[in-house]
């Protein structure tokens, strides 16, 4: 009875850039609400990365901060190994690895990086 309308949940994400070229997550819940942000966690783990992106880039209860540090591809790339790999520490629902779709002018880049090894 209780999948009756809802067969299945899901938490979608999708993201881009604007027209003035500016990063952005549309974060939906079950119903179809969404909402405009930019960044977001969801998933087993989000519990565990939100806080990490909350304090990586958006700088939430820091002093001090540089914020013109650019952000590379490489950065980023990086960043998101590593908080996947912090996750999969902690949550044992998170995957044995991260794939990272980069999507530029170019086309889609796929990287592919090992989370555990045990």
């Amino acid at each position: 009875y209780y999948r009756r309308f809802f067969p299945h949940y899901t938490y979608n994400m999708v993201a881009g850039l604007d027209k003035q070229g500016k990063g952005c997550v549309f974060s939906y819940d079950p119903v179809g609400s969404y909402e405009r942000e930019s960044y977001r966690a969801s998933g087993s783990a989000s519990a565990i990365i939100q806080p990490i992106l909350d304090n990586q880039l958006g700088f939430k209860n820091q002093s001090n901060v540089d914020t013109s540090i650019p952000m590379t591809r490489e950065r980023v790339r990086d960043m998101v190994r590593d908080i996947f790999a912090a996750a999969a520490e902690r949550d044992i629902y998170t995957g044995d690895q991260v794939e990272i779709g980069i999507i530029d002018k170019n086309g889609i880049e796929t990287v592919r990086y090992p989370l555990r090894s045990d």
